[in-house]
């Protein structure tokens, strides 16, 4: 499912560092390690865009991957300006990985960040009814888990419908089984892999999702986006998929920075779903 050795190389700290190089933040603020839970882990980034008083934003809360063994919120200053200059306040968590922490331990660790942005964020001029959750491979994996999955913030005393406006995935690795070693101890046992597969969740209730992709993505295969597509549309619930061309699993991200090709704005697109009026059709729950 994964290529392991291509996202180190492309997803180095290094790497990042380059992403953000240019990275500026106009008058806006950026409040750095804010604890969401007790774990020397359990802390996030707040993006907060200049906007006038009184007028709360919407709020993306972005997962980055790491193949939920590495990352951290801090390499991705380039992903939290993408979508403050759009005018969202934007939340990047870390989360606890593996070999620590094995499955669902990262996925709770999301839920847990996205219910302490519903009950904070408004004190840093977010709207708690405006709260769209998104990131990429690993990341993507975590927050689609959180909008299709309900007991994750229900464990939390939430409301799924409640509190997660919409989903949107960059790559994200929806429906696999686990097939490598580190992949196979970190989900298994086999067991209890549809636990870990988003499609099992899908009954048409979970709020509208946009699943992006690109077409020379060799580390996570198309057929986890298509079953994800199928599913929710075989449910009657929201969805939609957006296929980039010559696009990899590393210029999908890298497009949310200054270094992204040439006519591809998946920043763009993402704001444009989180913004635009969604039908009353669509499943919420």
């Amino acid at each position: 499912m994964f290529a392991p050795l291509l996202v180190l190389a492309a997803c180095t700290s290094a790497g990042l560092a380059a992403l953000n190089l240019p990275s500026r933040f106009g008058d806006g603020q950026i409040i750095t390690d804010i604890p969401y839970g007790t774990g020397t882990e359990d802390k996030l980034d707040i993006y907060i865009p200049a906007h006038p008083a009184g007028k709360p934003l919407d709020v993306v809360v972005f997962f980055y991957g790491g193949r939920w063994s590495s990352g951290a919120k801090e390499d991705y200053r380039f992903a939290g300006t993408a979508f403050s200059d759009r005018a969202f306040i934007t939340v990047i968590p870390d989360y606890r990985k593996y070999p620590a922490v094995k499955f669902p331990t990262f996925v709770e660790d999301g839920a847990k960040a996205v219910s302490w942005v519903y009950d904070h964020i408004e004190a840093y001029g977010g709207d708690p009814h405006r709260i769209h959750l998104a990131g990429h491979s690993a990341g993507a994996h975590i927050g689609a888990l959180i909008a299709a999955d309900p007991h994750y913030l229900a464990a939390l005393g939430k409301k799924r419908s409640d509190v997660i406006q919409d989903f949107a995935g960059l790559a994200g690795p929806y429906s696999f089984t686990p097939d490598e070693p580190d992949l196979i101890d970190m989900f298994g046992p086999p067991a209890h892999y549809p636990q870990m597969q988003v499609t099992s969740f899908i009954n048409g209730d979970q709020p509208p999702m946009l699943l992006l992709w690109g077409d020379k993505d060799t580390t996570v295969k198309r057929e986890n986006l298509e079953k994800l597509e199928a599913k929710i549309k075989e449910k009657g619930g929201c969805g939609r998929s957006s296929i980039y061309s010559g696009i990899d699993h590393v210029d999908i991200l890298v497009a949310l920075s200054w270094a992204g090709k040439r006519g591809v704005d998946v920043a763009g697109d993402m704001a444009k779903f989180f913004r635009e009026p969604k039908s009353r059709t669509c499943g919420r729950g």
